[in-house]
């Protein structure tokens, strides 16, 4: 049930990162009002997860599997180029996710 609580935060986390462009500099009420409601949620979720997760696993999975999520994202939807530096980067960093995990972190 932990890992439905992450993964539950990361798309929180996701969604909210996801609308901090059309916040406007937290200008715009309701993108700003989802992005709050989004972040208070992933935070919420993310501490039910570290109750059984390892902090440092849990962490790791949240902001490494979201910073993958946000690229995608960003790339297929918002207009940001993607690179072969940034595929690389994104490839390192769940690599450590995945390395982390199988080394007993859990």
């Amino acid at each position: 049930m932990a890992y439905v609580f992450l993964l539950g935060a990361i798309a929180a986390e996701v969604a909210g990162t996801s609308l901090l462009k059309f916040t406007n500099g937290f200008t715009r009420l309701w993108p700003t009002v989802g992005l709050v409601v989004a972040y208070v949620t992933a935070f919420a979720l993310l501490a039910q997860a570290v109750r059984t997760v390892p902090v440092g696993v849990a962490y790791a999975m949240w902001s490494g599997l979201g910073t993958a999520a946000i690229v995608a994202i960003s790339a297929a939807f918002l207009g940001e180029p993607l690179s072969l530096v940034k595929v690389v980067g994104v490839g390192l960093i769940i690599s450590g996710v995945v390395i982390l995990n199988l080394g007993g972190g859990h």
